[in-house]
């Protein structure tokens, strides 16, 4: 598994450049850091630039990368296990999709956006554009994770819903989980109706068969999950995602993984309404992973 981690001289770099470091230090798999600035805009004609700003943007990008490499070194990931990548796009998140490309990395990792709550995850431009079209699994660090950054994974938690094209992801969800050296839970959120539909009489009862429902599918899912390995279950019944979300015990070394949208495009990550719901609540590292059966090839 080659892991590519999106790097800027902020604190979201900081805490890409964290997780990142946790994955690699666990998988013994090699580490590209990527820097992306922007592109310089023509000029004296359509087929020339100024070689002097191309120079310099590249110099900011290699000093960034300099830092990366200051940081992961006392981290513990060694200089020979990382590679540096400056890249020009006009678009960090799409900048960071054309690197993973060409290095055929296996999962980008990136940081939350700075406006978001420490120890939460808010979504930025970078993250909307991985969002909505990386074609590898996403792993986002959330805000401040550098500051205490776990010592270990400890548990893979896979939000789960059963739908058609489900086999492919939660194939590549253990997959990670198994490289990672962690057990798997599977989470299915089970929502009580908002507002006048919760008084309506048969609410409740249906809310019991959506329970015993959820919990069929998830030893359904766990059975084809195999391995000999046990696969805890859990559904969890509460009003609201982020309510019920909350209530769920997390380890210190958790990661979430989630499903993308089955209204995306196939074999790519597409951020939904509820997956965009799990993001933003999770307190943990969020994974996100494309839709379509071949990650799980991928990652094996």
């Amino acid at each position: 598994m080659r892991v590519l981690a999106g790097y800027s001289s902020d604190d979201r770099g900081a805490d890409a450049l964290a997780l990142a470091a946790l994955v690699v230090r666990t998988t013994g798999t090699p580490l590209i850091v990527a820097n992306v600035h922007p592109p310089p805009w023509p000029a004296r004609g359509p087929g020339s630039v100024d070689a002097e700003w191309v120079a310099y943007l590249k110099g900011e990008s290699q000093a960034t990368l300099a830092e990366a490499a200051g940081k992961l070194a006392e981290s513990g990931v060694p200089e020979s296990d990382v590679t540096l990548r400056v890249h020009s796009h006009r678009g960090s998140g799409r900048g960071l999709i054309e690197v993973a490309r060409d290095v055929a990395a296996d999962l980008i990792v990136i940081g939350s956006a700075p406006r978001g709550r420490r120890g939460r995850i808010a979504i930025g431009s970078t993250a909307d554009q991985l969002l909505h079209g990386s074609p590898v699994p996403v792993l986002l660090a959330p805000r401040g994770y550098a500051g205490d950054p776990p010592d270990r994974f400890e548990r893979m938690t896979v939000a789960y819903w059963r739908r058609r094209d489900v086999d492919g992801p939660l194939s590549a969800a253990a997959g990670i989980a198994a490289a990672l050296d962690v057990p798997t839970r599977l989470l299915t959120l089970v929502l009580r109706p908002p507002g006048i539909a919760a008084k309506f009489k048969d609410a409740g009862g249906v809310l019991d068969r959506q329970a015993a429902q959820a919990d069929e599918d998830l030893r359904d899912a766990a059975g084809r999950l195999g391995g000999g390995t046990p696969v805890e279950r859990l559904a969890a019944v509460g009003t609201g995602i982020a309510k019920t979300l909350g209530a769920v015990d997390m380890l210190p070394g958790e990661v979430l993984a989630c499903q993308s949208s089955h209204d995306g495009p196939l074999r790519k990550v597409f951020l939904g309404e509820s997956s965009g719901k799990i993001v933003r609540a999770a307190p943990c590292p969020v994974l996100l992973l494309p839709r379509g059966g071949a990650v799980s090839a991928q990652v094996r």
